[in-house]
C-alpha cells in the first residue's frame, strides 16, 4: 500500500470501527470507553498498542483522531505501507506528515528522495518541526510492523525516547517493535494498549447487533461475542454475514473454532452472498497490496470497477480509501488474506496470469517495484530479471536502494546464474554500500551477458554499465578509466518508448555527473563545467532533482578557473537548491559547502568561511567518494595556516595524504598537498622531514610551481634567499606548470621575502606589488597570510594602486574582517572590468586625474573614459558616492585608502 498521511484524518471504513453511528455510516458503534483508555494512554510520551490483525487499531486510532478537539491539539497521522523496506521512504513520509500537521511552509510539496540518505539527519528535522510546533502535538504511526528496515526502527525509538515536554507519540502495530522503550516504561512514560483492551464486550457486541437493525435473542447474542472473543474483525465479518440471513440463530449456532476458522466461514458466507461481479472484482484483485478503478477494470475484464470499491468502502465492507480523492484503495489485512485463499481454492490456474497482468500495468505507470513484485509472483524469474536491471539505477534514484536488495533476495539461489543480467542489479547495489570489489566482479559479469544478449537489449545494458562503470571509477579515484569510458557516454535517442526515452535519460545524466566530477578533480575545469552544466540542465527537464543538485554542486569548484565571485554564487544557487529539497546537510551538497569555504577563506571572510567548512565536515562520510574528502581535508588546512596553527595544518594535510594513498589516480590537487606538506614542515622547523618529502618524488611533480615554491619554503628556512629566488625562477617566468593563480601569488611573495633578506627593498617592493596585481581581481588575501609576507606592505609607498586591497590584508591578519561586519556580497567581476577595478581603486586617495593617469602609465582620456563608466555601472553621480558604493559591494575597503 501506497504511504498516506494527513493531519486530520477522514474516517475509515474497518472492522471494530469506533466512529459514532451518527456519522451516517451504517454499522458503527461508538466505543466511548475504549476510546477514554487511549485518551489517557495519549497523556504519556509514549502509547504502544500492540495487538493481532483485525484487532480493531487503526479504527481506534482514526476514531480518536478524527474527534474534535477542544484543546486545539495537532496530530500528525502517518500509516506504514506493507513491506517497507526502505527507510528513506519511511522518513520522508513521515517529516511531510509532520510538516503537513503544523502547516509548515512548503508542506504541499513532498520532500524529494535521495541516494545518499541519512536517517539521522531526516529523523532530526522531524524532531525539530514537532518541536517547533505549538503543543499539544501527536504523533501517530499505524502499521508499524510492516517497517522492515531496522535501521529505521532503531532512528524511530532515538526518536521517540527524545520527544519535547507536550509532544505525545502513538504507535499501533502487530508485534512488539525493536524500539527499545524500556527506560520510558521504567520512567512510567510509555502506556500499552494490548488485544484484551480491543476486544468488543458483550455490551458492545449488543450494541453493534443493534445498530445494524440484527434481531438475536440474550442468549444467542451472547453466544456471538463468546464465540468470537470479542474479536472485531470476527464481529463486523458477523454482521455482515447476518444481514438478511434467513435464519439468524442457526448461523451463530453453526460456526465455531479460531479465529482464522471463523473468519474463512464468515468470508464464504458473505462471498456467497454478495453479485457475481463483485466477488469476480474482490477474488481477482485480492493479490494486489493497492487497487484503483483503471486497475481492477483490467483484472475483472469488467468496467465500472470503481464505483464498486467506493460503494464497499462505503458499506464498511473491509474496504479502505488510501488518499483523500478515493482514488487508490486497500482490503482490511485480515480481509485480504482470506481473499487470497478462496481465490487459490477457486482460480487456482488464473493466479500466474493476474500476476503478469498486474504486473504490465505497473510497469506501463512507472511503478517498476511492483511490476517485479508481481512477475516474481507470477514465477516469471526471466522477465523479472530483465525488468529489475533496466530500472535499478532509477529504483536506487528514486531512494529504494533497500527495495532493490529485497527484490535481489526474492529470486530462487540459482537464478543469478540463469539470468546473469541480474549482476547489473548486483553491482548497483554494491556501488551504493560502497563495496567496490564486489560491484567491479559484478560489472564483469554483466558486460559478458551483454555481448552476448539479443540487439534490443545489448545497448540498453551496455548504457547502465557505462554509467555504473563511470562511477566505480570515480569511487575509486581512477580518473584515467572514466576518460577511457567516456566514449561509451549514453546519449539521447529517438524512436524509443517513453520508458526507454526515461531510462536513458536518467543513466546519461548520471554518466555525465560522473564524468564532470572526474574532469574536475583531474583540473579539466572548462571540460567539467560543459559537463556538469548539461548534466543539471538535464536533470532539471527528467525530473532528478538529486542528480541536478550534485551537478550543482561540483560546479562552483569547476568555476575555479574563472573568478571567485563566479564560484560563490554557483555555490550559493547549488546550496539554495539543496535547502529547498531538505539536503542542507547530505553529502550530495559537501562540495558546494567546501568550494564556498575555500573561497571565503581565500578572500579573508575566515569565521564565515569555518561555519561553511565545518558543515562540510559533519555532512562528510568516511567511505565516501576520495576526491571530495580530500578538498575537505586540503580546505581544513588552509583556515589553520592562515591562522599560523600550523601543527593543524600538518594533520589535515597528512590525512588528505592517506585519502590519495587509496586513490588509483592522481588528484589535480595532489601537488598542492605536497607543496603544502612540504612549506608547513619547514616553517614548523621539520627541514630534514620536509627534504624527505621532496627527496621522494618524480622528477615530473618536482618540476611543478606548487612543489618549486615549496622548496623556496624550505631554502628560506635555510637562511638561503638566493637558492629560494633560483627555485622560484621557473614559477616566476612562467614555464613551470601551476594549478591555479595562488600558486604564482605565493612565489612572488616567496620572491619579496628573499630579496627582503638580500636587502634589496625596491626588489622586494616589485615582488610584492606583481602579487598584488594577481591577487586583486578576486580580492585574495590567503596567500599574504599564509606565508607571512604581509608585513611586507606595511612599508610599500602609499601611493600603491592596490590600496584598499593592502587594507583588507592587513585588517584580517590584525584579526579584523575585511570591510566590516555590514560588509555586503560583492557583485560579480564582470560588472566592472579589470581597467576600471584598478582606476576604482585609485578614487579613494587624494590623487588627482592626471596623477592617477601618471600612475596607470595610460592617457587621461582613458582615466575620464574609466571614471565615467565605473559612475553609471554603481550608480553614482561624483567620485565621493562612487567610493561609497564601492566600498557597500565590497570593491572597496572601509579601512585606510
Amino acid at each position: 500500500m501506497a504511504e498516506g498521511h494527513r493531519a486530520t484524518p477522514e474516517p475509515q471504513a474497518a472492522a471494530g470501527s469506533g466512529h459514532a453511528a451518527g456519522r451516517g455510516r451504517p454499522g458503527l458503534i461508538d466505543r466511548r470507553d475504549l476510546v477514554a483508555v487511549l485518551d489517557r494512554a495519549a497523556e504519556k510520551q509514549v502509547t504502544l498498542v500492540s495487538a493481532p490483525a483485525g484487532s480493531g487499531k487503526t479504527s481506534l486510532l482514526r476514531t480518536w483522531a478524527d474527534r474534535p478537539h477542544q484543546d486545539r491539539r495537532r496530530i500528525a497521522f502517518l500509516s506504514v505501507r506493507p513491506s517497507q523496506q526502505d527507510a528513506q521512504l519511511f522518513w520522508l513520509a513521515l517529516l511531510d506528515t509532520v510538516r503537513a500537521a503544523v502547516g509548515a511552509e512548503g508542506a504541499a510539496e513532498p520532500s524529494a528522495v535521495t541516494p545518499g540518505f541519512d536517517g539521522g539527519v531526516v529523523r532530526d528535522k522531524v524532531l525539530a518541526e514537532i518541536t517547533a510546533s505549538p503543543t499539544p502535538f501527536f504523533l501517530v504511526i499505524d502499521d508499524l510492523h510492516e517497517l522492515e528496515s531496522a535501521a529505521a526502527v532503531e532512528q524511530l525509538g532515538t526518536l521517540l525516547t527524545g520527544l519535547p515536554p507536550g509532544v505525545h507519540a502513538i504507535v499501533a502495530t502487530r508485534r512488539d517493535p525493536a524500539l527499545r522503550l524500556h527506560r520510558l516504561r521504567l520512567a512510567g512514560e510509555l502506556a500499552e494498549i494490548r488485544a484484551a483492551h480491543l476486544r468488543f464486550t458483550e455490551a458492545e457486541t449488543r450494541e453493534l447487533l443493534a445498530a445494524t437493525k440484527i434481531v438475536l435473542s440474550d442468549e444467542v447474542a451472547g453466544a456471538l461475542h463468546q464465540r468470537t472473543e470479542g474479536w472485531a474483525a470476527g464481529l463486523r465479518l458477523a454482521v455482515l454475514s447476518l444481514a438478511g440471513h434467513p435464519d439468524p440463530e442457526r448461523f451463530v449456532a453453526e460456526f465455531s473454532g479460531s479465529h482464522r476458522t471463523v473468519a474463512e466461514y464468515l468470508l464464504a458466507e458473505m462471498l456467497e452472498r454478495q453479485p457475481p461481479h463483485v466477488q469476480r472484482l474482490l477474488l481477482r484483485t485480492s493479490l494486489l497490496d493497492r487497487v484503483n478503478g483503471e486497475l481492477a477494470d483490467l483484472l475483472t475484464g469488467a468496467t465500472g470497477s470503481e464505483r464498486i470499491l467506493l460503494d464497499l468502502e462505503d458499506a464498511n465492507a473491509f474496504v479502505v480509501a488510501l488518499d483523500a480523492g478515493r482514488t487508490w484503495f486497500r482490503y482490511h489485512h485480515m480481509f485480504a488474506d482470506l481473499l487470497r485463499l478462496e481465490l487459490r481454492r477457486t482460480l487456482p490456474g488464473n493466479i500466474p496470469e493476474l500476476h503478469r497482468q498486474a504486473a504490465r500495468w505497473f510497469a506501463e505507470h512507472a511503478q517498476a517495484a511492483d511490476a517485479v513484485r508481481h512477475l516474481q509472483a507470477a514465477g516469471d524469474w526471466a522477465e523479472a530479471a530483465r525488468l529489475l536491471a533496466d530500472h535499478t539505477v532509477s529504483l536506487t534514484l528514486d531512494g529504494q536502494a533497500g527495495t532493490v536488495v529485497a527484490l535481489l533476495h526474492a529470486f530462487p539461489a540459482r537464478t543469478g546464474e540463469e539470468h546473469p543480467e541480474l549482476a547489473l542489479v548486483h553491482a548497483n547495489a554494491d556501488l551504493y554500500q560502497h563495496r567496490l570489489d564486489e560491484a567491479q566482479a559484478h560489472l564483469e559479469i554483466a558486460r559478458a551477458y551483454a555481448d552476448t544478449t539479443a540487439p534490443d537489449r545489448r545497448q540498453r545494458l551496455r548504457m547502465a554499465i557505462a554509467s555504473l562503470d563511470l562511477l566505480l571509477a570515480r569511487l575509486r579515484g581512477n580518473f584515467d578509466a572514466v576518460f577511457e569510458q567516456a566514449d561509451a557516454l549514453p546519449s539521447r535517442t529517438t524512436g524509443q518508448s517513453t520508458t526507454e526515452i526515461a531510462l536513458a535519460g536518467d543513466l546519461r545524466a548520471l554518466a555525465l555527473l560522473n564524468l564532470g566530477v572526474t574532469e574536475a578533480w583531474s583540473l579539466r575545469l572548462d571540460d567539467s563545467e560543459r559537463h556538469l552544466l548539461e548534466g543539471a540542465a538535464l536533470a532539471h527537464d527528467i525530473g532528478r532533482p538529486y542528480l541536478e543538485v550534485a551537478c550543482l554542486a561540483h560546479l562552483g569548484f569547476a568555476s575555479g578557473n574563472r573568478s571567485f565571485a563566479l564560484v560563490r554564487r554557483r555555490c550559493e544557487e547549488a546550496l539554495a537548491l539543496a535547502d529547498r529539497y531538505g539536503w542542507g546537510a547530505e553529502p550530495v551538497i559537501v562540495p558546494a559547502q567546501v568550494s564556498l569555504a575555500g573561497t571565503l577563506i581565500c578572500t579573508g571572510e575566515f569565521d564565515l568561511g569555518a561555519q561553511w567548512l565545518e558543515r562540510a565536515r559533519r555532512a562528510t562520510q568516511s567511505e565516501g567518494e576520495p576526491g571530495v574528502r580530500l578538498l575537505v581535508h586540503l580546505v581544513s588546512a588552509i583556515l589553520p595556516a592562515a591562522r599560523g596553527q600550523l601543527q593543524e595544518t600538518l594533520a589535515e594535510l597528512t590525512a588528505a595524504e592517506q585519502v590519495q594513498s587509496r586513490m588509483r589516480g592522481e588528484h589535480g590537487l595532489w601537488s598542492r598537498v605536497i607543496g603544502w606538506t612540504v612549506a608547513t614542515q619547514a616553517r614548523l622547523g621539520m627541514v630534514e622531514q620536509a627534504r624527505a618529502t621532496l627527496a621522494a618524488l618524480d622528477e615530473r611533480r618536482a618540476a611543478t610551481g606548487e612543489i618549486r615554491t615549496a622548496a623556496a619554503v624550505i631554502r628560506l628556512a635555510e637562511q638561503d634567499p638566493a637558492g629560494a629566488r633560483r627555485a622560484l625562477r621557473p614559477v616566476l617566468d612562467g614555464t613551470a606548470p601551476v594549478n591555479s593563480t595562488l600558486t604564482p601569488i605565493e612565489a612572488h611573495l616567496l620572491d619579496a621575502l628573499a630579496c627582503r633578506d638580500l636587502g634589496d627593498k625596491h626588489a622586494a617592493g616589485t615582488a610584492v606589488e606583481q602579487a598584488l596585481n594577481l591577487a586583486e581581481p578576486d580580492r585574495m588575501i590567503l596567500p599574504f597570510a599564509m606565508t607571512g609576507a604581509w608585513e611586507l606592505l606595511e612599508t610599500l609607498p602609499q601611493r600603491t594602486s592596490h590600496a584598499a586591497l593592502v587594507s583588507d590584508i592587513l585588517d584580517v591578519v590584525r584579526g579584523t574582517t575585511p570591510g566590516g561586519p555590514d560588509r555586503q556580497p560583492s557583485v560579480p567581476a564582470e560588472n566592472l572590468s579589470p581597467s576600471e577595478l584598478r582606476v576604482l581603486r585609485y578614487l579613494p586617495t587624494n590623487l588627482t586625474r592626471p596623477e592617477i593617469a601618471g600612475e596607470l602609465s595610460v592617457s587621461l582620456n582613458t582615466v575620464n573614459t574609466h571614471i565615467r563608466r565605473i559612475y553609471a555601472k554603481l550608480g553614482a553621480g561624483d567620485r565621493s558616492a562612487a567610493v561609497q558604493r564601492g566600498r557597500e559591494l565590497r570593491l572597496l575597503s572601509n579601512g585606510r585608502g
